[in-house]
């Protein structure tokens, strides 16, 4: 039996292909939802969209500091699992719920998979890219989404017979769930955008909006895009990036900010978009998948081989450069070749993890 331990709707999104793929073969699996943004009561309409079994098992840790997320998820998942005693436990990305999975299997003795391991911002300010360090080199299989991401592995000291290039789920949810949003999905019409270019943002990370030099930079530099080009800058506002917006009296006059839309919801939004301009990673990945030109709005990236191939640039958060950044991207083709692979990850995850 396979154990799906996830924590977060990203999570769910690129472990969806996996959980697709283990119903599919017939093959036993369980999934244990820790509740690490969200109780899965909060959730259930997100599984229901996906068209995903409901959780086997529901943690509800709730919100809390760094530590207190992470030790209540490892106090749920070490009773959880000695229970289960699961052939091999599957962990995605970088979050609390990653690092508390990934610790607990190691003191139990348990096999674990990492999917997404490799990546590296090389910026320990986020806690992200200490919880994916950790993970990587106390998890038995590490399923490493490009050729990068395994070489950065092999220069840190892993063992080549644990280190496995599979390419990214999340090339196989975009395809995968974009089919669904676009039968089920009414955002472009409600917005009136089916006929209109316009320019998506993201920005939520601590470290940006947190900050108000930073964060004013980023409004800044979006309304300066929005101005120069003409295009309508779409901002689902994060809850967190709203009460920091009000907190530091930021003024966003002349960008169209709307509610947070759910995730099918936004990847139709980005898949029409003409530009985005994000500090997620995962926006960087699915908008090179869409070919749609990338600005990240941060520093750094874990997901240099957006760089390489010409899909994405790095802007930082000063206005001026995102600007310039904006204007270079939008000259794009977007006829980049995909770095992350051809949409079969999760098969090679699973032959590999039930091998």
């Amino acid at each position: 039996m396979i154990a799906i331990v996830l924590g977060t709707r990203p999570e769910i999104v690129k472990m969806s292909p996996i959980v697709r793929e283990l119903q599919r073969r017939g093959k036993p699996f369980k999934i244990v939802h820790t509740g690490q943004h969200y109780s899965y009561s909060m959730d259930k309409s997100f599984f229901e969209q996906l068209k995903l079994p409901d959780p086997n098992v529901n943690l509800e840790v709730g919100p809390g500091t760094h530590a207190v997320m992470t030790g209540r998820i490892m106090e749920g998942l070490e009773r959880v699992l000695s229970e289960m005693k699961p052939y091999e436990t599957l962990v995605q990305g970088d979050t609390n719920t990653v690092l508390g999975g990934a610790l607990v299997c190691a003191k139990l003795h348990l096999r674990t998979g990492h999917v997404e391991a490799g990546l590296r911002s090389y910026d320990r300010r986020m806690p992200e890219e200490v919880n994916r360090i950790v993970a990587d080199h106390i998890c038995d299989h590490l399923y490493a989404p490009t050729k990068l991401s395994r070489e950065l592995l092999l220069k840190e000291g892993m063992d080549p017979k644990k280190v496995f290039h599979t390419g990214n789920t999340v090339v196989d949810a975009v395809h995968q769930n974009l089919e669904i949003a676009k039968r089920t999905s009414q955002k472009l019409k409600e917005l009136e955008l089916t006929n209109a270019g316009y320019i998506l943002a993201t920005s939520h990370r601590e470290e940006n909006v947190d900050d108000p030099v930073r964060f004013k930079g980023i409004i800044e530099g979006l309304k300066k895009v929005s101005s120069r080009t003409g295009a309508e800058v779409i901002y689902p506002v994060h809850p967190r990036a709203k009460k920091r917006m009000e907190e530091q009296h930021i003024d966003a006059m002349g960008l169209r900010l709307i509610d947070p839309v759910g995730y099918l919801e936004f990847l139709q939004l980005e898949s029409r978009a003409l530009l985005v301009l994000t500090d997620s990673g995962g926006v960087q990945e699915e908008s090179c998948i869409l070919g749609v030109p990338c600005v990240t709005l941060r520093d750094s990236t874990e997901r240099p081989e957006t760089l390489t191939v010409g899909a994405n640039i790095l802007a930082g958060t000063d206005p001026e450069s995102i600007l310039k950044a904006s204007l270079k991207m939008l000259e794009r083709s977007g006829k980049w070749s995909n770095p992350f692979g051809d949409g079969n990850a999760a098969g090679r995850i699973l032959d590999i993890a039930l091998g």
